[in-house]
């Protein structure tokens, strides 16, 4: 068969480009039916026929000619159709809504900023769930810093968990869960007979000792200040360390207290064969939260990763302390 020469025309501008008349040719061409293409359409005869009708303008050929009480392509409208069809097939499927994510096939890294806290009582137990469902993701963490830089909006982290204060006004952030502060201090502390007696000998004595802080910042004031103000008293912090590993070390070899979140106090304090205890004044929760931008809110894989960030979260053990 001899292929049908295709008019000259001139190609349409992307302005005037109406892809509404590629469904209506695709539909027209498979039906070979005004009738028949509209009820395809759910549209009505009378309009199909007028888009018929731009179709042949635009082409330059009939399309569809009559032959009895029916319709026939032409040689170039039987050329077309096998492309059309396949053009609209593929316009289809770019605008379907994303699958999910299968994990088992998903090939990819993630960067992940999280501080220490979080690095130590979450991080073994992400992995894990990401390893077991998805060997082919591999997880990048990166160091809380101390400088606040817009790092989701630049595209350098996938993901921040941690205590989220300040993100960029478009930043997504999800609420995970609180997490509470055990007291750490050496085998043998005289910090430990007070707490045995009651909270009011337990917080007198848990003042009165020398303390070292956690701080990226180096801030040596916080929370636990302000409730024991409340009672009228006050600590002493003879120094701060931005990291809970150090300070733990640090805590083995003197006499100094450390406030411990209990996702760290789960890991380290047995292995250095140190003691927890209850801090014996109220303190606020420390929320944990992750943060991501809208970019990759609805990216199938980020979705999963999410999903697995909030399982491991909220399977994560709340050890008491153990005087």
């Amino acid at each position: 068969m001899t292929s049908a020469v295709r008019p000259p025309a001139e190609p349409p501008t992307p302005g005037s480009l109406d892809l509404n008349l590629l469904v209506a040719l695709d539909a027209l061409l498979e039906e070979e039916s005004v009738t028949g293409a509209a009820e395809r359409l759910r549209l009505s005869a009378p309009a199909v026929s007028r888009t018929l009708g731009r179709i042949r303008a635009v082409l330059g050929d009939p399309v569809l000619v009559r032959a009895g009480r029916g319709l026939v392509p032409t040689p170039y409208a039987l050329e077309l159709r096998p492309r059309v069809r396949a053009l609209v097939e593929q316009a289809q499927a770019v605008l379907a809504p994303q699958p999910a994510a299968d994990p088992a096939r998903l090939t990819r890294r993630f960067t992940l900023q999280a501080n220490e806290m979080v690095l130590t009582a979450f991080a073994a137990r992400l992995i894990g769930a990401v390893s077991r469902q998805a060997p082919g993701v591999v997880l990048r963490f990166l160091p809380e810093t101390s400088e606040e830089t817009p790092a989701l909006r630049d595209g350098r982290l996938d993901l921040e968990i941690g205590v989220i204060t300040r993100p960029e006004p478009e930043i997504l952030v999800e609420h995970l869960g609180g997490t509470r502060f055990l007291g750490v201090v050496r085998p043998g502390h005289p910090l430990l007979d007070a707490v045995r007696k009651g909270k009011r000998a337990a917080a007198r004595a848990f003042a009165a000792a020398d303390h070292i802080g956690v701080s990226r910042r180096g801030r040596v004031h916080g929370p636990v200040d302000e409730s024991l103000a409340e009672l009228g008293l006050r600590r002493r912090v003879v120094a701060t360390l931005p990291g809970y590993t150090a300070a733990l070390f640090l805590c083995r070899e003197t006499d100094l207290v450390c406030l411990t979140p209990v996702g760290v106090a789960e890991h380290y304090p047995a292995a250095l064969g140190l003691r927890t205890f209850e801090v014996p004044v109220p303190l606020p929760p420390v929320e944990v939260a992750m943060a991501w931008h809208p970019r990759d809110d609805a990216d199938p894989g980020h979705q999963w990763l999410r999903d697995r960030v909030r399982e491991v979260w909220r399977s994560a053990p709340q050890p008491a302390g153990q005087p």
